[in-house]
C-alpha cells in the first residue's frame, strides 16, 4: 500500500513539474495585451546574418557561344506560315432558330442582320429543318455579350459549340 501511495505522489510531482512555466530568457520582452502579460521573444539572434561585398555583384558578363537566333527565327516563320493556312477553329456560335418554317427563319435573319450588322450568320436547310446560326465566336463570353444583344429578338437562343470560321 505504502509502495502505490509514493508512486502516485511521485507521479503527481512529475505531472506539475512538467506543467509548470518556464521562465523568460534575456532577449524576452513581456508586452501587456488586452489587460494580459504576454511573452514575445526575440528570435533575430539565431537568424543568419549575411554579409554584402562589393565582390559579389562585379561578375564578369558570360557570352553565349551557341548562337540559335537564326535557326529559331526560321522555325517561327514556318510556323507562321503554316498558321495561315488554317481556316477553322472550335469556337462558339448562337443557335437562334431551328425548326421549319422558311418565312420565320428569314424574318428573324433580317433583324438580326439589322441589331448586329458586323455579326455573320449562317442559314442551313437539312430537310424539313432550317437551322440558323449566328457568329463566330472564339469563346463563351464573346457570344455571351452578342446574345445579351439579341435577347430580347430571341429569347430561346443558345450557344453551341461548333466549327467557325478564321478570319
Amino acid at each position: 500500500m505504502n509502495k502505490i501511495i509514493s508512486l502516485l505522489l511521485s507521479l503527481t510531482i512529475v505531472i506539475t513539474s512538467g506543467c509548470a512555466s518556464s521562465s523568460a530568457s534575456s532577449t524576452d520582452k513581456t508586452v501587456k495585451s488586452g489587460g494580459k502579460d504576454k511573452v514575445v521573444e526575440d528570435l533575430s539572434v539565431y537568424r543568419p546574418k549575411y554579409s554584402t561585398s562589393e565582390e559579389t555583384t562585379t561578375t564578369a558578363r558570360i557570352e553565349p557561344k551557341n548562337h540559335v537566333n537564326d535557326k529559331v527565327a526560321m522555325l517561327m516563320d514556318t510556323v507562321a506560315s503554316v498558321n495561315k493556312n488554317i481556316k477553322y477553329a472550335q469556337g462558339y456560335r448562337i443557335l437562334a432558330y431551328n425548326g421549319s418554317e422558311r418565312q420565320t427563319v428569314m424574318n428573324l435573319r433580317k433583324s438580326i442582320a439589322r441589331r448586329v450588322p458586323e455579326v455573320k450568320d449562317y442559314l442551313t436547310y437539312n430537310q424539313p429543318n432550317f437551322r440558323l446560326k449566328v457568329g463566330d465566336f472564339f469563346n463563351r463570353v464573346e457570344a455571351q455579350q452578342v446574345l445579351n444583344q439579341l435577347s430580347d429578338l430571341i429569347p430561346n437562343a443558345q450557344i453551341v459549340q461548333d466549327q467557325i470560321n478564321i478570319k
